[in-house]
Order: structure tokens, then sequence, then C-alpha cells
């Protein structure tokens, strides 16, 4: 009996992993990469930031500084008062522990959040639903509009994009970023 003779198969490309992988590139834009130090160890890094939904329409300038820094301020209230989906499991579990505890800085946060809500018009108005999603919970606005939408019809995209810019206008007047002005 013959052997059979093997043919090498050549070796499948390494991934670069100084770039973004494929898969993470088809899911937005990546800025470019920052060298900065690590903060505990001195050790130079390099790292690469997504361009989020307000990055976006602000270099677009479909929004101006002032909205964004308010959504950035919403943004920020959201997460410290834990309102979105993503939880971390605890490292130390402690027997007949009640879960989260609901510390000061998070019910202010959750205050701040309410507050800026009900100035949007509640949680079942067109603008506090998509601040919630868009800014808060980071759900792109195209997802918001066909699965969420308002008052449970879907929206368009288009119309979609200016409830937000138009929420994004009272958020920053609500937040003193930018001045209230009168309509003659």
């Amino acid at each position: 009996m013959a052997a059979k003779r093997r043919t090498k198969r050549p070796a499948a490309p390494r991934e670069d992993l100084s770039k973004p992988s494929k898969w993470r590139l088809q899911h937005g834009p990546v800025g470019e990469p920052v060298r900065e130090a690590d903060p505990e160890t001195g050790l130079p890094v390099v790292h690469r930031r997504t361009v989020d939904t307000l990055g976006q329409m602000l270099a677009n300038d479909t929004i101006t500084q002032e909205m964004h820094d308010a959504g950035a301020v919403f943004r920020r209230q959201f997460r410290v008062a834990a309102l979105d989906q993503l939880r971390a499991m605890p490292l130390l579990r402690l027997p007949g522990g009640s879960g989260d505890r609901l510390t000061e800085r998070r019910a202010k946060a959750r205050a701040e959040v309410a507050d800026a809500v009900t100035a949007l018009g509640g949680f079942d108005s067109a603008a506090g639903s998509i601040v919630w999603h868009v800014v808060g919970l980071e759900h792109s606005v195209r997802e918001w509009a066909q699965r969420q939408g308002w008052g449970g019809r879907s929206v368009g995209h288009a119309q979609a994009q200016g409830m937000l810019v138009a929420a994004l206008g009272v958020l920053a007047v609500v937040y003193g970023l930018a001045p209230r002005q009168r309509v003659a």
C-alpha cells in the first residue's frame, strides 16, 4: 500500500492585534489610537475609543457642543444611578445579603435623572423615551425608532434623530449649559 502524501496547508493569516477586529469594525466606527501611560504601572498603553451616537452627531454638526455636553451629563448621571440593564456579579457574596444597596450618591443621581426626564415631558413622552434609551442605555437612534418608537408605533429614523436633537436642546437649557431663549 502506498502512503498518502499530505499536502501542507497554508497557515491561516494571523489577526493584527494592534488594529480593531473585523467584528468590532462592523459595529460602528473606532477612533484613532491614543497612547497613554497606565496610571497604575506607568507602562505605555494604546486606547481606541469607539465613536458614540452623540460623538457622531457632534462631528456631523447635527448638535451643538452644549447639547453634546448635556447628553454627557445625563449619561454620567444615568451610570451613577445604576439604571442600566447590565449589572456586574458581586465577587463576594454574603449569606442573607439583600443585594444592591442604594447609596446616597446613587439615590441623588436617580433623582437628578428623574428630574431631567420630567423636564423633557416625562417617561412616556417622545423626548423622555429617546433620551432614556439612546443617551442612557446607549441604544442607537435607529434601534429606538424601530423597536421602541413612541406610543408603541415605530418612528422614521430622521424623525427620531430630530426628536433626539430637540430633547438634547431642552437638556442643555435644564442643565444650564445653554441660555434660555425667549419666544417673541
